[in-house]
């Protein structure tokens, strides 16, 4: 029992270390990525069309690779940068840049949810495009933003595990080498129940904290 909970602990860090660097680098990507596909859009602050489509194909197209595959091909990155392409450290990459266009869609969408009337009253009083965005498009989209970054978070939840299986640690490994393959379903289910508590804590605390912000208003 004692060695369980040891394994446990240890391939719970190692999810918790993946998934929290792997949300800021996502973010840090995705972020800006999405205010420009907003601002280029249509219905954005700068339309450029051309400039829009590039970047929402280049979204698609990333968004479209299954998270395995996407992994494996992006090994050789993870090698150059970090000089290995195996363990907790070496997965952060891939699951930052697996997340990155969906975090831009997410962004993207909560901006365009903002009252075009707010942006025509900034711009009514003189705001630049970029105080429109900080000032006015960003406050009034966090409540939709924190959604977003919750949903995030747990979906690079889910990839670590998957990231698991071609070892990357954390849970998933733990699930899939003392686990499976070794025939420890009281492993297993350890690994699998503390993902679900995992889960259920980081939507709790998003629903908490978006909910409050729309309470502010």
């Amino acid at each position: 029992m004692n060695q369980i909970l040891t394994l446990v602990g240890i391939s719970t860090l190692q999810t918790l270390e993946m998934v929290l660097f792997s949300t800021l680098f996502s973010m840090v990507i995705g972020f800006p990525l999405g205010v420009l596909l907003y601002s280029t859009n249509s219905m954005g602050i700068t339309p450029r069309p051309v400039l829009n489509q590039v970047l929402s194909r280049i979204v698609n197209v990333l968004r479209s690779f299954p998270f395995i595959i996407l992994m494996i091909l992006l090994f050789p990155l993870s090698r150059l940068i970090l000089g290995t392409s195996i363990g907790t450290t070496a997965t952060i990459i891939p699951l930052s840049i697996a997340a990155a266009p969906f975090v831009a869609r997410l962004v993207e969408t909560a901006l365009l949810e903002v009252d075009p009337g707010m942006i025509q009253a900034a711009r009514a009083m003189g705001s630049t495009n970029w105080q429109i965005i900080y000032k006015v498009l960003i406050p009034e989209s966090m409540p939709s933003l924190v959604s977003g970054i919750t949903l995030t978070i747990i979906n690079l939840i889910g990839y670590s595990a998957m990231a698991g299986t071609i070892g990357g640690g954390g849970l998933g490994d733990l699930a899939i080498r003392y686990g499976y393959q070794r025939f420890r379903p009281d492993v297993m289910a350890a690994s699998v129940v503390v993902i679900i508590v995992m889960v259920e804590l980081i939507q709790f605390v998003g629903t908490r904290i978006a909910n409050r912000m729309l309470a502010n208003r």
